[in-house]
Order: C-alpha cells, then sequence, then structure tokens
C-alpha cells in the first residue's frame, strides 16, 4: 500500500488558496497542517522579505517538507498540534490552511490559539471540505466498500457548516468571516492502480475495510476497483469535490 499525493489531489484548490492568500513580499505566514509543505513553500517564495511557518502533526510529513525545502531559506517546519502549541504571540501577518483545520478535537481553543499568534489586520485564509453529500470521492469509497451502512459525519466534514465556521471564528476573535463556494474535482492517481494505491491508504477506506471478513474484503475491493475506472480519464482518476474558502480578520 502507498502512500496517497495529497498535494496531487488537491492541486485546483491548491491554486484557489495561492490566489486568495495574495502573498504579500513582507508578510510572514502560519501555515496549518501544512502537510509535505507544498503550501508553505510557495508561500514563502512569495514572502522574499519575511518568512513562513509549517506546523503539522505528522512527524513522517515535516520530514519529508523540510528535506523538500531545503533551498527555500525563509522557511521552516515544526512538529506539533496546532491546537495547543505555544506560537509566539502577534508574530504572523496571514494565516494559511489548505484542509487542515477540521481535524481539531477543540475548534475553539484551536481557533483561539491562532488568534493569538496573528497580529491585529491579519489575515486568515483556509480552505475545508462542505457537507459529505458534496464530496464524490468520500460516496464511491463508502459505496464501495460498505453500501448498507449509513456513512457517519466524519471529522473531515467537521467545518462544512458556515453557521458552525462562523460561530468558531468569531468566539476566536475573528471578524469579517466570509465563505466562498470551490466546487473543483480531485485527482486520485495517473491511473487505476495508483488510484487504489493511494485511496487504501486512506482512513475513510482503511477504516471501513477493517470492519470486513476475507470474502467480503475482497468484494469490496472489486467494487472500489471498478468505481475507479469509471472515473479514469486520459489524465488521471478524478473525483467531484466540493470545499469552502474561508476567509476572516483577526480582530
Amino acid at each position: 500500500m502507498g502512500s496517497f499525493d495529497y498535494d496531487g489531489e488537491l492541486r485546483h484548490y491548491d491554486a484557489r488558496l495561492r490566489e486568495a492568500a495574495d502573498v504579500r513580499p513582507t508578510d510572514h505566514i502560519l501555515d496549518i497542517g501544512c502537510g509535505a509543505g507544498q503550501t508553505t513553500r510557495a508561500a514563502a517564495r512569495r514572502a522574499v522579505r519575511g518568512s513562513a511557518l509549517g506546523v503539522d502533526i505528522s512527524a513522517e510529513m515535516i520530514a519529508r517538507a523540510r528535506v523538500a525545502s531545503r533551498d527555500v531559506p525563509n522557511v521552516r517546519f515544526v512538529e506539533a498540534d496546532a491546537q495547543n502549541f505555544p506560537f509566539p504571540t502577534g508574530t504572523f501577518t496571514l494565516g494559511l490552511s489548505r484542509f487542515g483545520t477540521m481535524f481539531f478535537a477543540d475548534p475553539a481553543e484551536a481557533f483561539a490559539g491562532i488568534a493569538r499568534a496573528l497580529r491585529p489586520g491579519a489575515r486568515l485564509v483556509q480552505l475545508v471540505w462542505q457537507d459529505r453529500s458534496h464530496q464524490e470521492w468520500a460516496r464511491v469509497i463508502h459505496e464501495a466498500i460498505t453500501p448498507d451502512s449509513v456513512p457517519a459525519a466524519g471529522a473531515a466534514f467537521s467545518l462544512s457548516d458556515p453557521a458552525v465556521v462562523r460561530d468558531f471564528l468569531a468566539r476566536s476573535g475573528f471578524s469579517g468571516v466570509k465563505l466562498a463556494d470551490v466546487h473543483e474535482p480531485v485527482w486520485y492517481g495517473k491511473d487505476p492502480d495508483a488510484a487504489l494505491d493511494g485511496t487504501l491508504s486512506l482512513l475513510e477506506a482503511s477504516d471501513r475495510l477493517a470492519g470486513l471478513d476475507r470474502d467480503q474484503r475482497k468484494l469490496a475491493l472489486d467494487r472500489l476497483r471498478a468505481a475507479i475506472v469509471d472515473h479514469y480519464r486520459e489524465d488521471g482518476v478524478w473525483f467531484d469535490a466540493r470545499a469552502w474558502l474561508v476567509t476572516a480578520v483577526r480582530a
């Protein structure tokens, strides 16, 4: 089983995030849930007289980010949980997150800490998934592996309700909260074999497969592969998806 290529998956969303972030040469950026550091590096390269800090809870991702960023002198990475990490107060002029804020156990605490780390007037720009019902990738995985079960909401969709997002951010010290609909496909691999291999590394798939016996697992994998083949195009395997682009200002 391989690892999932999140940077490849989110290529269209990455472009939308960069456009909305509009990084300035003097910005000091905090990238929350930075993964392998693609978004952090891109921001640092635009902030030529500033800096970028990427934070992620995964040691593997942080290690990959550091290796890939050796030629970017104004970027650094910290392996930490952004929910309770003691960021220096009032340091950053821009907060970024590409699908990294939905997994907080206590979003109110997490966003309050992020707000403290940002300077007054600093912007927060983040992408979060909309409701599961808008995610073809989630539906395909669920229907292939556990078609007779009711899908749980899942942590990935914890910030899918605009009212919930506005409430968390307002209570955490942000104002001017806006949500824009972003409707772009996600890429799962260059061909069905790569897409299946990557999909099986996702908790969305592996957790469901773990509860099946050998015969059920074989049938589920056959259904999953067939669904992936149905979504194969000349440039890879694609699924429909929908997200919120959330922007706010540190009050």
